[in-house]
């Protein structure tokens, strides 16, 4: 592996949708140069002007052979755009021998390059937003108190639950908020889950069949399994004497989510990719979001932890409320993002995968960076 190429100090950052926030302006603080790239120059001048930023990001019309002819050795590209447009994004950065990140999981066609953006001294960071990314940092932190607590070496059994949600600020009648593209919401549904509940692996092929209601802070939420929860013990890095009772990773919704949205689910359980695509396209139009509109974001990831001789909880618990000038949603994803591309900048990152902060050290460090930015969350301690 050759060393880590520094950073050059410019970043480029792709996409300017409903999770682009006040990470963007901090990155501005932070690095020398940056260049905002949307669907045309305007979009991007226009997005720029929003987040009072004019003047100080350059904005430019996105199109990959655009970026691939601005791309220098060194810079930084940030993702905003849809998963599956990552690995085109990483491929040119590879061949530029430029670092890449982004908020979202890795696809397996990310991870295939992997190997050469390490041999290059690249740093690609992911799953470093809200949820992939803060509910990460939340989950190493309390199994780093309770390893404290506890002991790594104490056979003890445990429950990790770990449930996010993006919902309005005041509900209403369909019990729900588009904070990302409808589309994904839907095929996200599609998805089977599986998790582990009660020492039992399980799996859920319509994991809105799993709802259960769910209580933080005296208010009841509806929540269910989503993706595979099983590889995040390992990636956790969970003590191999601590056997897992429950374990799962989840979303939130509001109570009587699950009765508002029955005609969806009906048609989830019968479409075809065509007619999904067609209620996506519906439901954007009969439930839009307005400039009125205020968004919240709830995250709550919670362990407790059993021996014989004693019983251990602790949990984070974030709660927060878009304002007219950004949305919760916008500011919880791109924060924690800058974050990392600020540690790419400042070296702290190491050349090939990173995945938020990975260890419960890094992931109190960022905790507190983050709250000292401003993004207030709730830590219950453990007993």
């Amino acid at each position: 592996m050759t060393d880590r190429v520094p950073a050059s100090g410019t970043v480029h950052w792709v996409g300017a949708g409903l999770s682009t926030g006040s990470g963007l302006a901090a990155l501005c603080d932070t690095a020398e140069r940056v260049r905002l790239w949307h669907r045309t120059e305007e979009r991007a001048a226009d997005a720029l002007a929003t987040l009072g930023l004019t003047d100080r990001a350059e904005p430019r019309a996105f199109t990959l052979p655009a970026l691939t002819a601005e791309l220098a050795p060194a810079d930084i590209v940030v993702s905003m755009l849809p998963a599956p447009e990552h690995a085109a994004l990483l491929s040119a950065c590879v061949a530029a021998r430029a670092h890449f990140s982004c908020s979202s999981y890795v696809w397996p066609e990310v991870l295939d390059q992997l190997p050469a953006a390490e041999a290059a001294g690249l740093v690609v960071l992911t799953e470093a937003g809200l949820d992939p990314g803060i509910d990460h940092l939340f989950a190493h932190s309390l199994i780093g108190r309770a390893r404290t607590q506890i002991g790594a070496d104490t056979p003890a059994t445990y429950r990790l639950t770990s449930y996010c949600g993006g919902v309005p600020a005041v509900p209403n009648d369909f019990r729900y908020r588009f904070s990302w593209a409808p589309l994904g919401v839907l095929n996200a549904l599609r998805s089977p889950a599986r998790y582990l509940e009660n020492g039992t692996e399980t799996t859920a092929s319509r994991p809105w069949e799993a709802t259960r209601p769910h209580i933080l802070s005296g208010e009841t939420f509806e929540a269910y399994p989503n993706r595979d929860s099983i590889p995040f013990i390992a990636q956790y890095g969970l003590p191999p004497a601590w056997t897992p009772s429950t374990f799962v990773r989840g979303t939130l919704r509001l109570d009587g989510w699950l009765k508002a949205w029955e005609p969806v689910f009906e048609e989830l359980k019968a479409g075809d990719d065509a007619s999904i695509a067609a209620l996506a396209s519906e439901l954007a139009a009969t439930y839009p979001t307005t400039d009125v509109d205020r968004d919240r974001v709830v995250l709550s990831v919670s362990l407790e932890v059993e021996t014989p001789d004693r019983t251990w909880t602790g949990s984070y618990f974030l709660d927060l409320v878009g304002t007219a000038e950004e949305s919760a949603m916008a500011r919880c994803v791109s924060r924690p993002l800058a974050l990392g591309v600020r540690h790419i900048l400042d070296g702290s990152l190491p050349a090939g995968l990173n995945r938020a902060a990975e260890t419960a050290e890094r992931s109190d460090v960022w905790l507190a960076e983050l709250a000292e930015e401003g993004l207030d969350f709730t830590l219950r301690p453990g007993q």
